[in-house]
């Protein structure tokens, strides 16, 4: 038995190369918790909010905290954790928000012509033109990519909000989904580098309760902020992507891009 579990362990800590043009979130196991219940999350990486779940490391995650009652926390979370969050609740009748920030990694395209679909699908429209204005190879371009994720989970009544945690592309929750008088719309502030991101894509994943999803996309407005339908008992993940030239491309072997991921995990209570 020790040895399958060593090699889940080593599995678990392997880098998600492979899996980078993919979404990367907090999955709780349950996003309302009794007052004093177990809390338990686990990284997944995968697509159309389906994906496998991830151990914690902290090479692989140098942030991982949560924000109750407007405090900012590290998680006790140990190397190998699995799932990677599972603790005693912290705190009676609050919102906890679980933030994480991954280690870069580094993804290889094979083929230009999958980066530009990866671009287009992410709407950067100008990423072609200026790959090739900056005379970078297209034959296996190099992208750095890491991960800040965040998700919302009610503990108790789950009175509270959401606030910015300083990640540095970020989803801030402006209304809270577990608010009795929440009235189906989500409201969401996205910025990047501390400042709004105006007119950027968000790609919403919705699971309904017979686990189907549909995908949706939508916009930030000038300030940034946007408001999405969301229905009761439906699982939510939002997506937004910053993509930005990386080095000066002179190695072969380095990375000429860089995209930084935003997401955001909450569920619609019925």
């Amino acid at each position: 038995m020790a040895l399958p579990r060593i090699l889940f362990t080593l599995l678990c800590a392997l880098p998600i190369g492979p899996l980078s043009a993919h979404e990367y979130w907090i999955s709780p196991e349950k996003y309302q918790v009794q007052n004093e219940e177990n809390v338990r999350a686990a990284f997944r990486n995968g697509e159309e909010f389906v994906g496998s779940a991830f151990s914690y490391f902290p090479d692989r995650t140098p942030r991982f905290d949560m924000i109750v009652n407007g405090q900012t926390i590290a998680i006790p979370a140990r190397a190998g954790d699995t799932p990677a969050l599972k603790m005693r609740a912290p705190g009676k009748d609050t919102l906890l928000v679980v933030v994480a920030e991954t280690a870069p990694s580094l993804v290889t395209y094979n083929e230009f012509e999958k980066f530009l679909a990866f671009t287009e699908h992410k709407d950067f429209a100008n990423a072609k033109a200026d790959h090739i204005a900056n005379g970078w190879s297209q034959e296996k371009v190099k992208e750095s990519y890491t991960r800040h994720i965040k998700s919302l989970i009610a503990i108790g009544s789950g009175a509270g909000s959401d606030e910015f945690a300083g990640l540095e592309t970020e989803f801030v929750a402006l209304t809270n989904p577990y608010d009795p008088d929440f009235d189906g719309q989500m409201q969401v502030a996205l910025s990047y580098e501390a400042k709004p991101r105006a007119d950027a894509q968000i790609e919403v994943f919705d699971r309904a309760p017979d686990e189907t999803v549909s995908i949706t996309k939508y916009r930030t407005d000038a300030a940034g902020e946007a408001t999405i339908p969301v229905v009761a008992g439906h699982e939510y993940l939002f997506d937004a992507v910053v993509l930005r030239p990386f080095g000066a491309g002179d190695d072969a072997d380095a990375a000429v891009w860089e995209t930084l991921w935003a997401a955001l995990t909450f569920k619609v209570p019925q």
